[in-house]
């Protein structure tokens, strides 16, 4: 029988706020739960009194109570909380004291800013206030083109104070990456840095936002971060444009909170882009807040005296799931720039250094120090460590492993997996129960996922589609533009009737964990990074000498890397030249993990019968892995020039 890597003793399972939930949950409903076993069970099959009881247990701050937990269970079209009124930005301020909220740390791990619960408060009361004088209010949209600082979290706040939703990107996306986002959704006011930093190197954003604001004429206001200079000429923006610090003069040290239903949109967020312009997702404040509460409370066993990080941008879902911890008055690390320079033993460093007790990272950072072979645990002081946390992509057994070995052999190494479309988890970490190498330990609270047979039957010990087959409070509101509702049925209901269908294969063990096989569509995920096709494919079917392209990920060295396929113009010739102005067009228009692995030339791109690009097909072949449905073809002779090849043997 399979060892587990750790196993928490009983006197760490005790002082959990997992069990804590457990006794809570027994007495208000008479019940005599001993394990997140039993507790799971209890929470897929009474749905409602679960959400309630978790609505009580974490105090959601709210002006007015709800009416029902859950209307009809439907799926989509569930409403949660009927009549409640809550601000989300409230419910993440609900601490004001003296103990540190926010630690900016700078490439390389340098402090740069430290902020307390009672600090935080006032700057975003004199953010709000600003937003407030300059027309924000409920229903308005501010944006985000930041890097992962303290400004970017006061301004969310402000914005969702006052009733507006927060929609960031980083700011190494390109000009028509932001604009693909930011184009859709009409923002009213655009906050930006000057600048930022990445492998030692200062990059200057000054140009792109620029255009940004040249192509955007719903932005009234331009706020710019000095990251990079301490005072950036905004001339050419007009009057329309003012830094950070003028913003924050003013007097204002409350915050007018409103409050809003229970589904009012908090945050706007996006899908991958993988069939055409990325789709946005509208995630309300509630539903948003009480799943993150679940998490970061119960799952990640989050307490006032923690200090969490999480490597992440603000153009990935992971940084909203950051923020959502000010909600159990931790202490938050802000980092922002690569998370390997000067080496891979940075991050390592800084953790020692911060004392930090919860470490959230990817599986190709893990991958990378375990490559790098370094000893983080022999290194630094790490005493005060006791969670790893990991997602992006499936973490593999030699990654555990080397966290137990080289990092530390007491702590809970917490693989999760959920994504952008439900700003949370579907399956993660869980406090009281053994980490196996290879699996993530359970799935969430109140999630009803299961593995299903292409035909829909539920699977145990064999790979299947991962599902959700109950509602639960942080689905999209809606999607945007989508007054039908037929994007939103499309990403995931088209599949199975009545059923989440995320696009992941997983396999549910016996004993309850989930290994997750990766991605189940066309999606990339090179280093754990969510990346769209399209989003390659507008940068370089717009170069003159390239007629056609193809993208998709091959597996690699227990990773993706992004392979593209290029039909070029008769004459055309690829050199190592033109390789190099492909890659760098779609790295100055997207972001630098967008940039394919490999360029390679083919005489034809395989298409359907109706006139789509068939990258299934051809990972299957690149992979030597049957392709069965030829027949939905135009031209299935094409996939020959995809098998074999030399290319992709190094």
């Amino acid at each position: 029988m399979t060892k587990p890597l750790w196993t928490p003793t009983p006197q760490q399972v005790e002082q959990t706020n997992m069990m804590r939930f457990i006794r809570y949950v027994n007495d208000l409903h008479g019940l005599n739960l001993k394990s997140y076993d039993q507790l799971y069970d209890w929470s897929i099959t009474r749905i409602p009194d679960f959400w309630e009881t978790l609505w009580k247990f974490t105090d959601i701050i709210h002006s007015a109570p709800y009416s029902t937990v859950l209307g009809k269970p439907l799926m989509p079209g569930a409403k949660w909380f009927a009549g409640a009124r809550l601000n989300f930005a409230e419910n993440l301020l609900r601490f004001r004291d003296e103990k540190t909220a926010l630690i900016a740390v700078r490439e390389g791990g340098r402090v740069a800013e430290t902020l307390s619960y009672s600090e935080l408060f006032f700057r975003v009361a004199k953010i709000a206030h600003f937003f407030k004088e300059a027309g924000i209010a409920d229903g308005d949209r501010v944006a985000g083109f930041v890097p992962n600082t303290p400004e970017a979290v006061i301004a969310m706040l402000a914005a969702t104070s006052l009733g507006a939703s927060w929609s960031s990107c980083s700011p190494d996306f390109g000009f028509k990456g932001v604009m693909d986002r930011f184009g859709q959704i009409g923002p009213k006011i655009l906050i930006a840095a000057d600048g930022y930093s990445y492998n030692g190197k200062s990059i200057d954003t000054m140009n792109r936002i620029a255009q940004v604001l040249d192509a955007t004429p719903s932005i009234e206001k331009l706020v710019v971060i000095p990251f990079q200079n301490h005072a950036p000429d905004l001339s050419r923006f007009g009057a329309k444009a003012l830094l950070w610090r003028k913003a924050l003069d003013n007097e204002a040290d409350s915050i007018p909170f409103a409050q809003l239903p229970f589904d009012h949109p908090a945050y706007l967020l996006y899908s991958s882009g993988t069939t055409g312009v990325p789709k946005c997702m509208v995630h309300g404040a509630g539903g948003t807040l009480l799943q993150h509460a679940k998490e970061l409370l119960l799952h990640t066993d989050l307490k006032r005296n923690d200090v969490v990080f999480y490597f992440t941008t603000c153009g990935w879902m992971m940084w909203n799931w950051l923020v959502s911890a000010l909600f159990t008055g931790s202490t938050l690390v802000l980092y922002d720039g690569s998370p390997a320079w000067p080496d891979a033993r940075a991050l390592w460093k800084m953790a020692a250094e911060l004392g930090i007790s919860v470490f959230g990272t990817s599986a190709k950072f893990i991958d990378l120090c375990r490559k790098s072979g370094i000893q983080p645990g022999s290194d630094f002081d790490l005493s005060r460590l006791r969670a790893v946390l990991s997602t992006g992509s499936p973490l593999s057994v030699d990654g555990f492993e080397w966290v137990y070995r080289e990092v530390k052999a007491n702590l809970q190494l917490a693989s999760i997996c959920g994504g952008t479309d439900l700003v949370s988890c579907f399956i993660l970490g869980e406090p009281t129960s053994p980490v196996y190498a290879g699996e993530i330990q359970k799935r969430g609270l109140g999630m009803k996922v299961e593995a299903w047979s292409k035909d829909g039957h539920p699977l145990v010990g064999e790979k299947g589609e991962l599902v959700c087959t109950a509602p639960f409070p942080s689905m999209p509101v809606v999607f945007w533009d989508d007054p039908d509702g037929s994007k939103y049925l499309d990403a995931y209901f088209r599949h199975f009737d009545g059923a989440w269908r995320h696009g992941d294969f997983i396999e549910i063990t016996k004993r309850g964990g989930i290994i997750v096989y990766g991605r189940s569509d066309a999606t990339l995920n090179p280093g754990g990074v969510r990346i769209g096709t399209a989003e390659i494919y507008r940068q370089v079917e717009a170069l003159e000498v390239v007629e056609d392209s193809l993208v998709v990920g091959q597996r690699w060295q227990e990773d993706v890397r992004v392979i593209l396929f290029v039909v070029l113009r008769k004459g055309i010739v690829l050199d190592q030249n033109l390789i190099d102005q492909v890659k760098a067009e779609i790295r100055r228009n997207t972001t630098p993990r967008h940039v394919p692995a490999k360029v390679i030339s083919v005489p034809a791109i395989p298409y359907t019968i109706n006139g789509k690009k068939v990258e299934i097909a051809v990972t299957k072949t690149i992979h030597d892995e049957e392709v069965k449905n030829k027949d939905a073809l135009a031209n299935p002779e094409a996939l020959d020039f995809y098998r074999d090849l030399e290319e992709l043997k190094t």
